[in-house]
């Protein structure tokens, strides 16, 4: 009896956190699905009619907010790995006693919303705002350059919403690193850029793959930054799927959207993992 308790304490460990996704991922992934699939209005009511066209018909309609979304989820989240990983890497080695202080600082604005967040970004960026205002009171900016409604800003706002969810894993993984592997390849005469490139970096491996999917997945679905931010000419599909839903009511074209999404990021996901391979991620 012991035995057999003993060999289901993994199943009843894990049993909560699956309870959980069913309920919170499964189930609304499953009535979304049901949604798509129905035809009708907000007045009358959506009956079931296995509408599959719908999903053809929103990716021919939105294929442009599609193809913008993936193209600044992926401009961000590059720059934000080059911007974020100096930093990870500079807190891990060289923070010192101060590590706990540098990573506050990186999670400090956490402490705010979003949206306040962004709305900052918006004064700071608008046309007469702090930045741009005392640069072309200097003379260094023409009087009409401007930021806002520009995908500059948009890119800008994401990559500052998502900066820390590339500095903290990035961050754990550095900081696990032996520096005497470091110090043992420059004994052999590795120069630091050498040593960087065949110790540190392959080790952070894990640490880089996590910091790209944490902010790639919410960037390419945000639609805060490009509201805020941006302009028509800078609207995402995250854009069209809150008007679908809240502003014309056409909940199977919305939530047909929203799978596409879904299993377009779950694809590439499954992509990225095969092809970085699986010997580096456990590395």
């Amino acid at each position: 009896m012991s035995r057999r308790l003993r060999g289901l304490a993994p199943y009843a460990l894990i049993a909560p956190g699956v309870l959980w996704l069913a309920a919170f991922f499964v189930l609304p992934m499953l009535a979304m699905l049901s949604v798509s699939l129905q035809e009708g209005d907000l007045a009358q009511g959506f009956t079931m009619t296995f509408n599959v066209g719908v999903y053809p018909q929103a990716l021919a309609d939105w294929s442009t907010q599609f193809a913008r979304s993936v193209q600044y989820g992926l401009v961000a989240t590059v720059v934000a790995i080059l911007i974020g990983y100096p930093i990870a890497y500079t807190i891990a080695f060289r923070g010192g006693r101060h590590k706990n202080v540098l990573l506050l600082l990186i999670v400090l604005p956490f402490f705010t919303s979003f949206v306040i967040r962004t709305i900052s970004w918006k004064f700071l960026l608008s046309d007469n705002g702090i930045v741009l205002g005392t640069l072309k009171d200097a003379g260094l900016l023409e009087p009409g350059f401007q930021l806002i409604a520009t995908p500059l800003a948009v890119i800008s706002g994401l990559v500052y919403n998502f900066l820390p969810f590339v500095v903290l894993p990035l961050y754990v993984t550095l900081e696990r690193i032996d520096p005497r592997l470091i110090e043992a390849a420059t004994d052999l005469y590795a120069s630091r850029l050498e040593a960087f490139r065949r110790i540190t970096l392959p080790l952070s491996l894990p640490g880089l793959f996590a910091a790209s999917l944490l902010t790639f997945i919410p960037a390419v679905g945000d639609f805060v930054n490009a509201e805020f931010l941006g302009s028509r000419d800078t609207t995402m599909v995250g854009n069209v799927i809150q008007r679908l839903y809240l502003t014309n009511n056409d909940y199977p074209q919305a939530s047909a959207l929203s799978f596409i999404l879904m299993a377009a990021i779950s694809l590439g996901v499954f992509a990225y993992v095969r092809l970085l391979g699986g010997r580096e991620l456990t590395a």
